[in-house]
Formats: structure tokens, sequence, C-alpha cells
């Protein structure tokens, strides 16, 4: 059965409209399985790297690789290094295209990259957290970073998840250990009430789900096993997870939006474990079922959680339908079914 009878009518027309290249090139891509070495997807790329958002951001670059101030790249929020990175990978930026984005990304690993792997806020290894790791991690391999000290932050990654070799943050003599941000494994966060918060998970397994297969260490193959426990431990689609500070889960969960940073929806979770193939998991099918009827008559998604006037490119009106959500969509229907 084809992937597109879950759709209420065929969006692809309006995704491949030439206004909007970004979203022309990533449709092409991602939704009609062209060969990569396509005539049509190259042209789309370039097209997508000279106009529309990813040249929009690339402009606002200072030379040196940063975005906003020099360091760690984590403030000012949504303009600094952090989000220009992870925007840019969203939004289906590659440094074989453009040299300012290999720039920004040795910019990254120099700057907020401590020595035993932790992507940091602020610089030490203190600064670090599930949902920066994750992010940045992911972001990195989407652009096509293949530097090694990537092997270390995905180290990282994965023992800290199941807390293998990582001493607890009482424990300051100890060469690797937990910090009162990211506290404990299985995902626990002090931005959580030191509870385990799934808007982190969902970013470590996103990036653990981007790591070549193949070259998967057995540490990550734990860390999966034990995140993927996580996450479907509950029902994605009630998202009944810890809340921290909170009696009930935060309403974001059911606003997608676009970009995507450490607020974290539904469908992200399912972009998450789909990718890790789990999309014919049946503790998934909810979740799914919630996806398909958000959708309106013309197979189309509304924006229902922005960053409007906060980064450097806009993309749309709130509440209406929106390309890139819709694009988020299709792309998780099509890779579960």
């Amino acid at each position: 059965m084809s992937w597109q009878t879950q759709l209420r009518a065929d969006p692809l027309p309006w995704l491949l409209d030439a206004a909007a290249p970004g979203v022309r090139y990533l449709a092409l891509r991602d939704l009609c399985d062209l060969a990569p070495d396509d005539p049509q997807l190259g042209v789309a790329q370039r097209a997508a790297h000279r106009a529309g958002p990813i040249s929009a951001i690339l402009d606002q670059m200072n030379e040196a690789g940063f975005w906003a101030e020099p360091g760690p790249g984590y403030l000012p929020k949504y303009r600094s290094t952090v989000w220009s990175v992870i925007m840019l990978a969203q939004l289906g930026a590659s440094l074989a295209e453009d040299a300012r984005i290999e720039r920004a990304c040795a910019y990254v690993l120099d700057h907020a990259l401590a020595a035993r792997g932790q992507f940091s806020a602020s610089g030490p290894p203190s600064g670090t957290a599930d949902c920066l790791q994750g992010n940045l991690c992911w972001a990195l391999l989407e652009l096509g970073c293949q530097d090694p000290r990537l092997e270390t932050a995905f180290d990282w990654l994965a023992r800290s998840v199941t807390g293998e070799g990582i001493a607890p943050m009482e424990d300051r003599e100890a060469p690797v250990r937990y910090y009162a941000g990211k506290c404990g494994p299985t995902f626990a966060c002090g931005s959580n009430n030191k509870q385990s918060c799934a808007w982190g998970a969902v970013k470590v397994m996103l990036a653990l789900g981007r790591w070549p297969a193949d070259r998967r260490t057995p540490a990550m193959a734990r860390a999966i096993e034990h995140g993927v426990d996580f996450l479907l431990g509950t029902d994605p689609a009630l998202a009944a997870y810890p809340n921290g500070y909170s009696d009930k889960p935060s309403g974001n969960w059911w606003k997608f939006g676009f970009p995507v940073f450490y607020v974290t929806d539904l469908l992200q979770n399912v972009e998450a474990l789909v990718a890790l193939g789990y999309g014919r998991d049946p503790r998934l099918a909810h979740a799914l079922h919630v996806i398909r009827e958000k959708q309106d008559a013309n197979g189309r998604w509304l924006l229902e959680y922005d960053y409007a006037g906060k980064t450097w490119a806009d993309f749309g009106p709130k509440k209406q339908p929106n390309p890139w959500v819709t694009l988020r969509a299709l792309r998780a229907l099509k890779a579960a079914a």
C-alpha cells in the first residue's frame, strides 16, 4: 500500500513550488525517491543554498564561523551559533555546497565541545544537556561533518544514557561524571527537576538514529535500546513522561512547529523512533494516527509553534498551512509506511 493513501489530498505540487527552493529540494530528496545523482536533485540543492533561509542565515555568519558573538554559541537565543547550525541542518544545508558551513561546523567543535565529548552551552563540561548534545550531534552529521571529534561526542552521548563509566555528579574527583544540568542516566535533567526529560530523549535518539548503523558501537546499541524503551514505555500520543515541575505534559507536545530546537513535539518523537526502525511498532500506532488527523482537507499541516522574529529567517504565518511542517509530517508517515 502506498504511503500516500494516508493523505486527504496530494500536497506534493505545493511543496515542489519553485517559490520555496528549500522545501522543493527536500521534497524531491525525501519524498520523490530520486537517485542521489539525479540532475534535477542537484539543481534543486544548489538553488536551496543560493536563495531562501539557508542563504539568509549564512549571510549573517561571521567570517570565523560564528553567529552573533564568539564563544560556545548558545547565547543569545535564537540567533547565535548553536541555533543557526541546528536550523541549517533542518533546512537541508550541506557543507559540500558552501564552504561557510564547514567553517561553522569546525567553530562549534572548537568552541562548544569539551575534551571528553560534552557539547556545552558555557564551555566547560558542566554546561552540557541532553537536548544540546543530541541537537548538535545530529546537526553536524546532517550537515556532512566527518570530524573525528564527533566520535567522542557520540560516545559521551551514548554512555550518558545508560550511565556506563560515568560517576554521580556528587563525585567531583571523578574524571567523567554527571553535572547539575545533565544529572543522571535515562535523560535525567536538572531543568526537569532531575527527572527523565523526554524532550532531551528525543534529541538523543534522533542523533543516534543518524549515526551510520554499520559504525554503531555496543554502547550506542545499548543506549538506543534504553532510549526506545523509555520513549515507548508510555503512549507517545499522550506524552505521559515525567513532567518535572508540572502536573501534566507540556501542551507544546501537540503543537507541530518549525524549526525545532529544545522544545519538542509529538512529530519529532515519531521522527526519531521511525528513523530507528520502529515505524511499524504497534506502540507507535496512536501517535501516527494523531499525526494523520492533524492534516487539513488539502493534505497540509499547520504551523502551530514558531520562533517568528527570533531567528535569522521566518517560516510562514502561524496557524496556517505550512510547507516545512507538512514536509516533516510526510517524511515521518512515508518512513513509517
